[in-house]
This record gives structure tokens, C-alpha cells and sequence, in this order.
């Protein structure tokens, strides 16, 4: 657009592919940074940098971490017989402002959604399952999204477990199907938690 000077519009067209920012919002948060000091800009900038230099999957469960293992895998205060699967680290930080969970953590990374080309191979499936077979575990809770492709994953996954010994369990449905953990209110997620059931 030629009113624009490159670099405004380089930024504009860059926040626009960011998730739920249209191209008004874009131009809004674009002029903001023209008008907050330099200093403040580059501190997002920054923060931005750090953020992809910095972070990583956990080696053990795959929630994100600055260092090889997260802090819920290197607490030992936490119930290390309890395993909770999700499917993205936004609904493990969820689950976790509950306060109702002290078990551990395995995040997926993802659902099986096979129109989308990803199948289990996509996933972090088989990490799971070697680590259940070798983890000492007495219960898995499935929390994947009540969707149609989080509860295939979860049956999938059920499946992939059905000979380990361990007690599979899902979220009772407090979670309104076609909805997502991470948006779901504290009060919906702790009755799920408590609430879960047999697969």
C-alpha cells in the first residue's frame, strides 16, 4: 500500500499471520509500536528472541522448558504414579491453575487428525507408551480435547496402553464436547479432574 512505508507494512503483514489478528488489529498494534519509545519496542522484540533461543520441549513429557527437563518433571513432591495426557501445553498450563492435579504431564504436541495428514507418527504417541511401559505408573488420564479428534486420540491411545496394567481413565464430561481445555473455566476443570472415569 503506498501510503505505508515498507517497514510498517513488513510489520503489518507479519502480525497479520499471527493467530486471531486481522489486518485492522495489525494496524493498531503496528502504530502502537511507532508510538511506545524505542526501548519498549525492542523489549518485545527482545522477549520474541528469547523466547525462540530459549525454549524447548521437555525431554520427558514435551511441556515447553528452558532446560532439558521442566519444573513439573523435576519435582519429586508431585504423585509420580499419575500421568495426565494432553494435547498442548496451553491445556497443561490449564490444568494446572486448577490446583486440583499433582500428578505428571505428557503433552502430545497435537491430535490424530487424519484429514489433516497427522497420524500418530506426528505426535509424541510412542514416547508415551515406552514411558508408561517403563515408568512405574498406576493411572493415565486422558484430557485430550472433547472433540471428535481429541476423544479418537484418546482412544487410540487407550488402545496403544490397553496391555500395560495401567487404569486408564478420561475427564468426566464437565468439558462441553466441541469445546478446548485451555479456554475452559477453573470450576469445569476441576470437576472434570475429580470426576474422571474408566475407559
Amino acid at each position: 500500500m503506498s501510503e505505508l512505508t515498507e517497514s510498517v507494512g513488513q510489520l503489518i503483514e507479519h502480525l497479520t499471520r499471527l493467530p486471531g489478528i486481522g489486518r485492522k488489529s495489525a494496524e493498531r498494534i503496528a502504530y502502537h509500536l511507532l508510538r511506545v519509545s524505542k526501548e519498549e519496542a525492542l523489549a518485545l522484540a527482545e522477549a520474541i528472541r528469547a523466547v525462540k533461543e530459549n525454549v524447548r520441549h521437555c525431554k520427558t513429557c514435551f511441556n515447553l522448558s528452558e532446560q532439558e527437563t521442566c519444573n513439573i518433571c523435576r519435582d519429586v513432591t508431585r504423585d509420580q504414579t499419575v500421568l495426565c495426557v494432553v494435547e498442548q501445553p496451553q491445556d497443561l498450563v490449564a490444568i494446572e491453575q486448577t490446583g486440583a492435579y499433582r500428578g505428571l504431564y505428557h503433552v502430545l504436541l497435537g491430535r490424530l487428525a487424519p484429514l489433516d495428514g497427522i497420524g500418530p507418527e506426528q505426535l509424541t504417541i510412542k514416547e508415551l507408551v515406552d514411558r508408561v511401559r517403563n515408568g512405574g505408573f498406576k493411572e493415565v488420564i486422558m484430557a485430550t480435547n472433547p472433540t471428535v479428534e481429541g476423544d479418537g486420540t484418546a482412544l487410540f491411545v487407550s488402545n496403544q496402553l490397553a496391555d500395560t496394567g495401567v487404569k486408564l481413565t478420561r475427564l468426566a464430561r464437565g468439558i462441553t464436547p466441541g469445546s478446548v481445555i485451555q479456554f475452559a473455566n477453573k470450576e469445569i476443570l476441576v470437576d472434570a479432574l475429580t470426576g474422571r472415569q474408566v475407559l
